[in-house]
């Protein structure tokens, strides 16, 4: 069975929908953390990491929006709004930070004026049961712990944005 991630919200190719965009820097969306499940884990999964990223930003390294780790291996699904600050997390998993800075948790797509940017949602299956990250952890860090520990990933991805 190959490993899957699909989402309630949009299918993969889609327009993210208004509800999961930003609500700032000139965007006026509900940022509420899209429904998202899978199936298909390898064998030997002992947590997940999920993570949502923008490589169209114009940074020179991307920008992540969204990132929870520690998610323990009997969890399939993160329920709309788990990505809000009172989301609804399962037990162990933690929210790190995101490019927005500030308090860790979802935020959604707001790209500047021109072509749309493609927002990769990714849930990663780790062999170890967690990563040594907290909510103070960076992208960066987060993203080594887990390319060093990963079995498999799936993905989906949205598209957002376009002249303003």
């Amino acid at each position: 069975m190959a490993f899957k991630l699909w989402s309630d919200d949009f299918k993969n190719g889609d327009t993210l929908p208004e509800a999961h965009v930003f609500n700032g820097m000139g965007h006026e969306g509900s940022n509420v953390s899209p429904h998202l499940a899978w199936s298909g884990a390898p064998a030997g999964t002992k947590s997940f990491v999920v993570t949502l990223y923008d490589p169209d930003a114009p940074t020179g390294s991307g920008w992540w929006h969204w990132i929870v780790a520690n998610i323990p291996p009997s969890v399939s699904s993160l329920p709309r709004g788990a990505g809000s600050e009172r989301g609804a997390l399962p037990r162990g998993a933690v929210h790190t930070l995101t490019d927005f800075g500030g308090t860790p948790q979802y935020g959604g797509a707001a790209p500047p004026p021109g072509a749309p940017h493609r927002y990769i949602f990714t849930v990663h299956a780790l062999k170890i049961d967690h990563i040594d990250v907290d909510p103070h952890s960076s992208g960066a860090k987060v993203g080594f712990m887990t390319n060093m520990n990963r079995l498999g990933s799936a993905s989906i991805t949205a598209h957002y944005g376009g002249a303003r």
